[in-house]
């Protein structure tokens, strides 16, 4: 207390306050005032998950909607390819600092979905390859239509890479996971996302 208090409060100990004691704490780690070490210390980080959270669920719808528009394609400027692809990565990061393997897995999808739109088909595998990799080693945490969906991408980046066999293998897989996913309004979008392209040839 001698060390921290700036104003050690002068014979018995009766007079050394809560207040005392928390300007005490907050010197002795560095902070002006124990509003100063609570707000670094708490509301800053719930803040800072809470944004985390924001950013993810954001980023993820907006590239999403994109994908879904079908305005920005292989053909497209490589500034515009470049800025969905970066928005993917983003989300994929921000959910990985509020969320599990689950949302990891979610992101690694997302990416391998939106470098396919944009022609890195190299890209996409990689990350489709990973999604597979984290559903199968997260039984517990992911849902049913997560692996389907990881399947999915894996189908589509071996069809786009022009492995026929690889890609006709996983959608077949999908397409068995898909249709055995337990609620019903996961496995209609589900199966309708495995019916639109792009395909390469192969569905």
């Amino acid at each position: 207390m001698r060390s921290n208090h700036p104003e050690m409060p002068a014979g018995s100990l009766a007079r050394f306050t809560l207040r005392d004691a928390q300007l005490t704490i907050a010197r002795e780690y560095g902070f002006e005032s124990w509003h100063a070490l609570n707000t670094e210390v708490g509301e800053r980080m719930v803040d800072e998950r809470d944004l985390h959270r924001w950013f993810g669920v954001h980023l993820n719808n907006g590239v999403w909607d994109a994908i879904d528009a079908a305005e920005i394609g292989a053909e497209s400027p490589l500034s515009d390819r470049e800025l969905l692809l970066y928005s993917a990565y983003a989300s994929a990061y921000h959910w990985r600092n509020v969320g599990n393997e689950a949302n990891h897995a979610r992101g690694e999808h997302l990416i391998a979905r939106t470098a396919l739109l944009v022609g890195f088909y190299d890209e996409a595998m990689r990350h489709a390859r990973r999604c597979l990799e984290i559903c199968e080693s997260n039984p517990g945490l992911v849902e049913d239509w997560d692996l389907a969906f990881a399947h999915e991408a894996v189908a589509r980046a071996a069809a786009a890479l022009g492995d026929r066999s690889t890609a006709a293998e996983h959608h077949r897989v999908a397409a068995d996971l898909g249709a055995a996913i337990g609620e019903e309004g996961d496995r209609v979008p589900f199966l309708e996302v495995l019916a639109r392209g792009p395909w390469f040839g192969i569905a």
